[in-house]
């Protein structure tokens, strides 16, 4: 398996999606992620948001030719039946889980072997 240094990334986000939309109608986004049935968007929560919050994992670069990296991060997450959205980039995998999960989360994370930081 993969062992991974990821960080907590201090940002909290919103998930959303938008049905019918090819853009949002601002540009306060993080991700975008645009299918058939519309489009999600990702952006950055503020502390008043009500809608449900999201905490990011981030991990070291690695190449796209890496294989089980996303895998060995999701996977235990799963087992512990913890609900991710991720948003892959260039380098590394934004790993999302609900913010009232990020406890049990990291926990997971750091017994299936990766070392955690960052804030909280």
């Amino acid at each position: 398996m993969t062992s991974l240094d990821l960080h907590v990334v201090p940002d909290r986000f919103l998930l959303g999606h938008v049905p019918g939309a090819t853009f949002p109608e601002d540009d306060e986004w993080v991700a975008l992620v645009r299918a058939p049935e519309g489009l999600t968007v990702v952006r950055h929560a503020s502390p008043f948001d009500e809608a449900e919050r999201w905490a990011g994992f981030y991990g070291s670069a690695h190449g796209l030719e890496t294989t089980g990296v996303l895998a060995s991060v999701v996977g235990p997450l799963a087992e512990a039946g913890i609900p991710v959205f991720v948003a892959s980039t260039f380098h590394a995998d934004l790993v999302l889980v609900p913010e009232a999960r990020l406890d049990p989360a990291t926990r997971a994370l750091r017994d299936a072997g990766h070392a955690v930081a960052g804030p909280r």
